[in-house]
């Protein structure tokens, strides 16, 4: 019985597994041999896509995939073939390389000039890697803005005032980086065209990160610190504006200092009379 080969993609070898393009020979094994001499596949097995190229998944605008790109990711290994299996390291580097090269990508086309074929390229990868970690276009360039944001520090749940000053200096330092000013130019005229876009950035990178100011707030409520009748979203949107709309209106950095000021400022309202 002649032995089936599988197609390994050169260009993500660090990242995908050598995999079969059908069914596991091995399954055949007991089935009749057909008129042409060769035997029927397993029911359960598997049937690389018909064709040199194969669509790409559902939210992805990108060209067909190569006959490597499009063999199924869980088919079973050909017979006498041994499959090794990514290791983590390998894949979050992969992941890396994928947003570093989105987020150049952004910097020099834009919004409707990012495209997968051009990504991949820039990280070195298959176009399969972007498609089985990302289900379209949008979440990908979601993953890339988020990137480009600091990690919020988790409360010390000590001090309403220092946990405040803590968060805010690092959306001050947001605010300064030059991708942010892009960032924000590219999704305010990009909510005609991508409201999905635009809808996902706020829900997973925006939301995030003032439900962590509210979180604050509340806590400086409960223990005293601030008034019981505090509007506690009029307060985080006070907080948050002021730290990150400066930038808006002024290129230069600001001041060392400036979130204390801001989060002193708003806490002199607050504090119980």
């Amino acid at each position: 019985m002649r032995t089936v080969r599988t197609h390994v993609d050169a260009r993500v070898a660090a990242d995908v597994t050598p995999e079969p393009v059908a069914g596991d020979p091995a399954s055949a094994k007991g089935s009749p041999p057909l008129a042409n001499g060769t035997r029927a596949l397993a029911p359960n097995a598997r049937v690389a896509p018909a064709g040199r190229h194969a669509k790409p998944p559902v939210g992805w605008d990108c060209g067909p995939l190569p006959e490597d790109d499009a063999a199924p990711k869980d088919a079973a290994p050909a017979e006498g073939e041994t499959v090794r299996r990514p290791g983590r390291p390998r894949s979050e580097k992969a992941e890396q390389a994928i947003l570093e090269a989105t987020i150049e990508a952004i910097g020099e086309r834009g919004i409707d000039g990012v495209h997968c074929e051009d990504v991949a390229t820039r990280a070195g990868v298959g176009k399969a890697t972007l498609y089985r970690r990302w289900p379209g276009k949008e979440d990908l360039l979601i993953a890339a803005f988020a990137a480009m944001r600091r990690p919020l520090p988790e409360p010390r749940c000590e001090s309403v005032r220092d946990d405040l000053v803590a968060i805010m200096a690092v959306m001050a330092e947001d605010a300064d980086d030059p991708r942010y000013a892009q960032q924000y130019a590219l999704l305010h005229g990009a909510g005609d065209r991508y409201p999905r876009l635009v809808a996902g950035y706020r829900e997973r990178i925006i939301e995030p990160r003032r439900e962590l100011v509210r979180s604050v707030l509340r806590r400086g409520i409960e223990s005293g610190e601030l008034r019981p009748d505090t509007d506690v979203e009029i307060a985080m949107l006070m907080l948050s504006g002021a730290v990150m709309g400066r930038s808006k209106h002024d290129p230069t950095p600001a001041e060392p200092g400036f979130p204390s000021r801001v989060v002193d400022e708003l806490l002199r309202g607050l504090a119980p009379r």
